[in-house]
């Protein structure tokens, strides 16, 4: 299944169902099929999303650096675990939905799914 976000202020965000899930239960708390953010709303909603892409990015910096820790000298996170981890950050996830939120706010524009 697909997220199909809308609004007047910009084109269409499509995303897959579990990022799209994902993203709505850091702004919302939860994730519904279908909804709206209304204009008063998404200052709180970019607020959460940016805070949870800062912590995301904390951790992240983290795990590394424990990692680092934990290998010997001579080691590197290659040499130990074939090719180094790159899993897709949350703020690549969020940048495209950051910029929608962003651009509906300022031409005070709600922004629906599932509709």
């Amino acid at each position: 299944m697909l997220f199909k976000f809308k609004s007047q202020a910009t084109s269409d965000l499509i995303m897959l169902e579990d990022d799209g899930r994902r993203l709505l239960k850091i702004m919302l708390g939860h994730d519904p099929d279908k909804g709206i953010i209304l204009v008063k709303d998404l200052p709180v909603a970019i607020a959460k999303l940016e805070s949870a892409v800062a912590q995301d990015e904390a951790a992240r910096l983290q795990r590394s650096q424990d990692a680092q820790r934990a290998l010997a000298p001579t080691e590197s996170l290659q040499h130990t675990y074939g090719e180094p981890p790159n899993p897709v950050r949350l703020a690549q996830r969020a940048s495209p939905m950051l910029k929608m939120l962003k651009h509906c706010a300022a031409d005070s524009a709600d922004m629906v799914w599932g509709v």
